[in-house]
């Protein structure tokens, strides 16, 4: 009875008749589904077996991604101390090209919280090798603290489950991983039952060869290059591809804490 009365009372909540059949599509799949605050989106939780995750449609967080994004998050406590990053090689050239812009053509020399963390990270993480990408490395690049942990996640499922993505062509797409949180980002404008059920399937793909990885590698230690973010400022120094310098400051840390939203 009780289940019963809270789905009375959130079907009380105005919801845009496009949404039924993702309304629909959750009830069935026994996800649990909510509107955002706002009205201009939406939130369905589940599980992976007992891991739950959170899929988030609305208005995009990132200024890489235009009108509406696909957010899914989980936290799975696996490779605490690993940073990484997997996205398209367009998005990649965008950034990348951004960063020059912004911070050398301007003639700031440091880059600070302000910038969107996967640009950070992008330019602060060691990049991995086409060897190490392996069937990814033709659309897709990556990043990592840890390149044996980057090389042992994407050699498995999870390279097949992105290159047969639900994507136009240079539809962004990230994988990011940090304290042990995964998150994956996409630009979504029509949020249907089939495209998400595609999308969380790649989802759960990418936290099981995760886990994979970590217990392979026994999860490297925390990176000192994605450390020096947690001071507020990186120096930048030549074009999209150039070298970096790190900030000069000891701390050990964690990258910050924008990059959990």
């Amino acid at each position: 009875m009780l289940d019963g009365l809270k789905r009375l009372f959130s079907r009380r909540v105005p919801l845009p008749t496009a949404w039924d059949p993702v309304l629909v599509w959750a009830e069935r799949e026994r996800h649990a589904f909510r509107p955002l605050p706002e009205g201009d989106g939406f939130v369905v939780e589940g599980y992976f077996g007992a891991l739950p995750w959170r899929l988030e449609w609305g208005p995009a967080q990132r200024s890489y991604i235009d009108g509406h994004e696909l957010r899914l998050r989980a936290e799975t406590g696996a490779a605490p101390g690993v940073q990484a990053m997997v996205l398209d090689r367009t998005l990649q050239a965008a950034m990348e090209q951004a960063v020059f812009d912004q911070y050398v053509d301007s003639v700031q020399t440091r880059i600070d919280r302000s910038t969107p963390a996967e640009m950070r990270w992008l330019v602060m993480l060691n990049k991995a090798s086409g060897t190490e990408l392996g069937a990814l490395r033709e659309g897709f690049a990556a990043v990592s603290s840890s390149r044996p942990w980057m090389a042992c996640w994407v050699e498995g499922a999870l390279a097949p489950a992105l290159l047969d993505a639900p994507r136009a062509p240079g539809q962004p797409l990230v994988l990011t991983l940090a304290r042990g949180r995964l998150t994956l980002r996409t630009a979504l404008e029509a949020p249907t039952p089939e495209m998400l059920d595609a999308w969380l399937r790649i989802f759960g793909t990418a936290l099981r060869e995760l886990r994979r990885a970590a217990e392979q590698t026994a999860a490297a230690p925390p990176s000192t290059q994605a450390s020096d973010w947690e001071a507020g400022s990186s120096r930048v120094e030549g074009g999209p591809s150039g070298q970096t310098e790190p900030a000069d400051h000891p701390e050990a840390g964690h990258p910050p804490s924008d990059e959990a939203r």
